[in-house]
């Protein structure tokens, strides 16, 4: 209880499935990513500077970056806004203070990313703490302004990568610690980096508000709006994200263009995210629909087990990935193949594991120990 009134935790009929059917493939598609930083980091920004030895390696290395890189960190984020602004709602109506207990709340996320910084340094939990302020102190403004300002961000940084590329002149000595396996970087270049990791984040996240005050992300529109979203997004976006790739390999991954080379996936993300979020809506959707069948069924129920734990499964990725990829398997030369069978029995693993876990108890080990803190008191683990 906080000023006299029931602040506890969503309770499992008021959850918003489509909310976790989103959250469970964002959680599921950023692992593509951060498991090439877990067992190839030379080779995370540069497809040619490890891990890409056969034709194979180079397909899935290429359709990661037009069909992976940065789009489920954005999605990630768009749920991470979405949920902060949820959590301030449902505090208001059942505290004084939502406010505050909203800010304590993503304190103790920031607590939470910095042990997870200490094991992995491409933890986005510390970021997203710093972001919840922002998010917090705009989350009434109107969706429109909201989706105009994220946008405005994106935007903002694939033009500060651009800038970053007319300061280079040493690649070796100025982009060798980002592109490259040896050398450092500048600081013009790591001051571009952070900008463009922070901006990208709180830009997606200012989206993510939007959209869930809009009644988007909870799948209420009609199926004819989610098509269009998917049609138009995906339209627009995936081409752009690979005229971004297409620069770079067309210069032989040249450091000449490999910060400007970023920008069309840059702005490339905001789009593909949206059509994502349709696609998974509609998909989500269909759960309703009679005659579905029972793999169907079977599988979102899943898939919305993994969102309901996607704090825990993000860490335990992290986990994993740095014994299996960086420990049982650091002496070997990985390949983004290796990397994408890695991917796949994890994907395995927590679609069973979390199903499993959340038919025994209400919520995920981290997200318990993490609503307890919040709230102050032990919150009840059983059904």
């Amino acid at each position: 209880m906080i000023g006299g009134k029931r602040s506890g935790p969503v309770e499992a009929g008021e959850r918003i499935t489509n909310l976790d059917a989103v959250r469970g493939v964002a959680v599921l598609g950023i692992l593509t990513m951060n498991a090439v930083a877990y067992g190839i980091p030379d080779g995370y920004f540069n497809l040619e500077a490890a891990g890409s030895n056969t034709w194979l390696d180079w397909f899935i290395g290429g359709a990661g970056e037009i069909l992976f890189d940065q789009k489920f960190m954005g999605l990630f984020s768009l749920l991470f806004g979405a949920g902060i602004v949820l959590f301030a709602d449902r505090a208001a109506a059942k505290a004084r203070r939502p406010v505050w207990l909203s800010l304590w709340r993503n304190l103790l996320l920031l607590a939470i990313g910095i042990a997870h910084m200490a094991a992995w340094d491409g933890d986005v939990l510390v970021l997203y703490a710093l972001c919840a302020p922002l998010v917090i102190a705009l989350r009434r403004r109107p969706p429109a302004v909201l989706i105009a300002a994220g946008t405005l961000l994106v935007l903002s940084a694939a033009g500060a990568a651009v800038w970053a590329q007319t300061t280079v002149d040493d690649p070796i000595n100025q982009i060798g610690g980002y592109w490259l396996a040896s050398g450092t970087k500048s600081a013009a270049v790591g001051s571009w980096f952070f900008y463009d990791v922070f901006v990208r984040a709180l830009g997606m996240m200012l989206i993510g508000a939007a959209l869930y005050r809009s009644g988007v992300l909870d799948g209420a529109r009609s199926p004819g709006f989610y098509r269009r979203m998917a049609l138009i997004g995906l339209g627009v976006g995936l081409p752009l994200s690979a005229l971004g790739l297409a620069i770079v390999a067309a210069s032989g991954f040249s450091a000449d263009v490999a910060l400007a080379g970023s920008a069309p996936n840059t702005v490339a993300t905001v789009p593909i995210v949206l059509g994502y979020l349709a696609l998974i809506t509609l998909w989500n959707g269909r759960a309703k629909a009679s005659g579905d069948s029972r793999l169907r069924l079977w599988l979102r129920l899943r898939v919305r087990a993994v969102g309901r734990m996607a704090l825990t499964n993000y860490l335990t990725q992290t986990a994993l990935g740095l014994i299996v990829l960086g420990g049982l398997f650091g002496a070997v030369e990985l390949t983004r193949t290796s990397i994408a069978v890695f991917v796949v029995a994890v994907w395995a693993l927590q679609l069973w594991w979390s199903q499993a876990w959340l038919d025994r108890f209400r919520y995920g080990p981290v997200e318990w120990l993490w609503r307890c803190a919040t709230y102050r008191t032990r919150q009840p683990l059983r059904p």
